[in-house]
């Protein structure tokens, strides 16, 4: 790989990044009024590409500060390190490492040495998304099975991090999908992260071990949590009846070192490889997605990687003003660095995405936790956000109080999905426009607050007298200009589901570019491991 990335100058010593400074401080408009009064907008004020919509109307910015975050951009060099990464340059600077989760799922129109990473990493990476479609079509056909010749009903699969929420927030977003080929008998995956006794026992104790297949996904095979609970799951099988040669047709290996897995037993075709230029939470995309495969299909997995496919397509070719990622990744910059907002809330109101906040959430702060620059040096700015969050309609019921009436002020991003495909239910389209009520009404109740006056208007209508109006308006009234977007899907199928994956890679990666900090490592969660081990050393 090339070793030709340039670390960007630190975003404060860029003249945007002053006249960001000079614009938050001499304040806007209240949201209220910015939505009342379309001239004071940018123009326009949504997005839209890949079947994905961004509507930022309800963001605290007006057209300088739009102008001034796009010229920010520019300074960063976005197009520069964008194409670093794509072109396979080493911009893990600590781990001497490209960065290419963008090369598993492949670039439109491009094969061989037409790939920007290259024909090389292109082949290999073809060859095991191949090998992974072939053993899900064998396993679910029936020809691939059991020590006992029996069918594979279910699948288990051990991991943690990046090894298990991808998968498991994908294959639970495309729950439509679990039964993938007519006729074939239907796969139920479980996963299984926390080493916690419970966690293991709770998933195993309802299935048939002769027809249950143990996917242990671990990137070195040595971490704790995963080889404790792999440990489990084979005295599981041996309780079975199973002798350790019969164990091998039940155990698959996904990891960057197949020699350790070989030695557990895991054949050379039942073992799936990734590379170490894939990073656990970008790792969906490679053969850690074989359980999400194994779930809804080789086609549809196929799917999920082209629509990741037309996300990259779009993030290096759509102008800065109209691309999804950089616009998304300015707006959270401006959130955090210029109105003082630390946190990021990731409210996503479709139930089937009830685990894509989480899966951010390790995207995002594992990324761009950081306190240092690619230099060493530390960090002028403030860099990644506490992202949190879940689902929508039941945030409503619990978080959204503070929202709007507590003394923090935290962005929102809102998901939701224009379409309903929920089969057998014939209210359902009823429930969908429900749902979607719900998520304008509280981005617009963010956004505009219902002031004292509005608020003594709504008592009086009510039939309080004034005294009581007046008593009660400090308790009923709402400040607003909460900061929100919403982000629609057209339709919640595996492409746009790769799409809105690919999207919030490439935020987190926007948002690294400018701050000027290595998003590819993550030596906190390292110190951990080390410290466990070393705890278990002495305690030993």
């Amino acid at each position: 790989m090339p070793h030709l990335f340039s670390p960007p100058p630190s975003p404060t010593s860029l003249p945007a990044w002053s006249r960001l400074t000079v614009l938050a401080q001499a304040g806007l408009p209240h949201l209220a009024q910015l939505l009342s009064e379309p001239a004071l907008r940018p123009a326009p004020v949504s997005a839209e590409g890949t079947g994905l919509t961004l509507d930022f109307s309800r963001q605290a910015i007006d057209g300088s500060v739009l102008d001034a975050l796009l010229a920010l951009a520019t300074q960063a060099n976005i197009d520069g390190q964008r194409e670093a990464m794509f072109s396979g340059q080493v911009i893990n600077t600590t781990e001497q490492r490209a960065v290419l989760h963008v090369a598993l799922r492949g670039t439109p129109g491009a094969t061989g040495d037409a790939a920007p990473w290259g024909g090389a990493v292109q082949q290999r990476v073809q060859a095991e998304l191949d090998r992974v479609c072939a053993f899900t079509q064998a396993v679910h056909s029936g020809q691939l099975r059991g020590s006992g010749g029996d069918t594979f009903t279910d699948v288990v699969n051990i991991g943690i991090g990046g090894s298990d929420l991808g998968p498991r927030m994908a294959a639970e977003a495309l729950a439509h999908l679990t039964h993938p080929s007519p006729g074939a008998p239907a796969v139920r995956v479980h996963f299984v992260s926390n080493p916690d006794a419970w966690a293991l026992h709770s998933v195993l104790r309802g299935l048939d071990a002769r027809r249950t297949l143990v996917v242990i996904a671990s990137k070195t095979f040595t971490t704790q949590e995963t080889m404790t609970n792999a440990a489990s799951a084979r005295r599981w099988l041996a309780d079975a009846g199973l002798s350790d040669a019969e164990q091998g047709a039940h155990l698959v290996a996904i990891t960057a070192a197949p020699t350790k897995s070989q030695a557990m037993g895991i054949g050379p075709q039942q073992t799936f490889t990734f590379w170490d230029w894939v990073g656990g939470r970008y790792s969906v995309w490679s053969a850690l997605g074989l359980p999400l495969a194994l779930a809804v299909g080789a086609p549809a997995f196929r799917q999920f990687l082209a629509g990741g496919q037309t996300m990259d397509a779009h993030f290096r070719s759509a102008p800065l003003p109209a691309n999804l990622p950089v616009l998304m990744a300015l707006l959270g910059i401006w959130n955090r660095n210029f109105l003082g907002c630390p946190t990021q809330l990731l409210s996503t109101y479709p139930s089937r995405l009830a685990r894509f906040t989480p899966f951010v959430q390790q995207m995002d702060m594992e990324s761009n936790g950081k306190r240092v620059r690619h230099t060493g040096e530390p960090c002028l700015a403030e860099t990644g956000p506490i992202v949190w969050g879940g689902t929508g309609i039941d945030g409503q019921h619990a978080y959204f109080q503070l929202l709007h009436q507590g003394i923090h002020r935290v962005p929102v991003d809102f998901v939701g999905v224009l379409s309903e495909d929920t089969p057998d239910l014939p209210l359902a389209t009823e429930h969908h426009r429900v749902v979607n009520l719900n998520l304008r009404a509280q981005a617009e109740a963010l956004a505009r607050g219902r002031d004292t006056a509005a608020t003594l208007a709504a008592l009086r209508a009510d039939g309080l007298s004034e005294d009581e109006a007046q008593a009660m308006a400090p308790h009923r009234s709402f400040a607003g200009n909460v900061p929100n977007s919403i982000l629609w899907l057209d339709a919640l199928t595996p492409a746009r589901l790769g799409a809105l994956v690919a999207l919030y890679e490439h935020k987190v990666f926007t948002q690294a570019a400018i701050w000027g900090i290595n998003a590819y490592d993550q030596w906190g969660v390292e110190l951990g491991k080390t410290m466990a081990k070393a705890m278990e050393t002495q305690t030993g």
